[in-house]
């Protein structure tokens, strides 16, 4: 018999980033003003039926996205629902989704977790979110090495206590092996922390941890905004 996220007592978690075509801009303003509030409208209305919806812009910071929404739910069905609803919006037709990643939750191998940890937003001002893949020589490395490198890496992070892991586990599921995520107040300060942990022993069993993305938090109708500039427009 199979098991929901909420039997198991883990969540799925999923990014999804979206791109509008440029053309789209060249709409009537009122045409776009209402395909935004249809889309608008879905994200809201789903907003109480997960466990979180987070929309993040990268507008004007990737030239590859234009924001992103984090999702995290008990129900793996969600998730194509929630994108079923979204595509039947018309500003679907003018969007395209350049990356789109799923974890979920489990007790970490490295701490005396014994079940998942529950990913609860700190509804920090910016998401920092990459795909990360380990190189096959660390699953070779024995019980005691593993955790001796991730002592070091779980210590180096407790020195920045305004940055949060929400990191998840993709094996199987996706083509990246974790979701590395992280709420900080600036995202500087996460620069800093990843310049401190490219010294530590764990770093050096990296394969791949690209693309990464620093959306800024807000409301998904102020995300829709920065498309068209919407939110600095002044009216002639």
């Amino acid at each position: 018999m199979s098991t929901s996220g909420a039997d198991r007592g883990g969540q799925y978690v999923a990014y999804t980033f979206y791109k509008v075509d440029p053309a789209w801009r060249r709409l009537p303003f009122d045409e776009r003003a209402a395909m935004k509030d249809a889309f608008a409208d879905v994200i809201e209305e789903w907003t109480g039926r997960m466990d979180a919806l987070k929309p993040y812009s990268v507008t004007g910071v990737r030239p590859d996205a234009d924001f992103f929404v984090w999702k995290i739910t008990q129900r793996y069905e969600d998730l194509g629902e929630l994108g079923a609803a979204l595509n039947a919006t018309p500003l679907a037709g003018w969007l395209e989704t350049p990356y789109s990643y799923l974890a979920t939750t489990m007790p970490s191998q490295y701490t005396s977790a014994r079940r998942a940890r529950k990913v609860i937003p700190k509804n920090s001002p910016y998401l920092v979110v990459y795909p990360f893949v380990k190189v096959r020589p660390w699953y070779a490395l024995t019980r005691e090495e593993r955790q001796r490198a991730m002592d070091e890496h779980i210590r180096v992070g407790g020195e920045y206590p305004t940055i949060h892991n929400h990191t998840t586990y993709s094996f199987g599921i996706d083509d990246q092996e974790f979701m590395t995520v992280f709420e900080c107040d600036e995202p500087a300060d996460f620069m800093h922390l990843m310049l401190t942990l490219r010294e530590s022993e764990a770093s050096t069993y990296t394969e791949r941890d690209t693309p990464i993305f620093v959306g800024q938090s807000m409301e998904i109708r102020a995300a829709l905004d920065r498309l068209d500039g919407a939110s600095v427009r002044v009216e002639a």
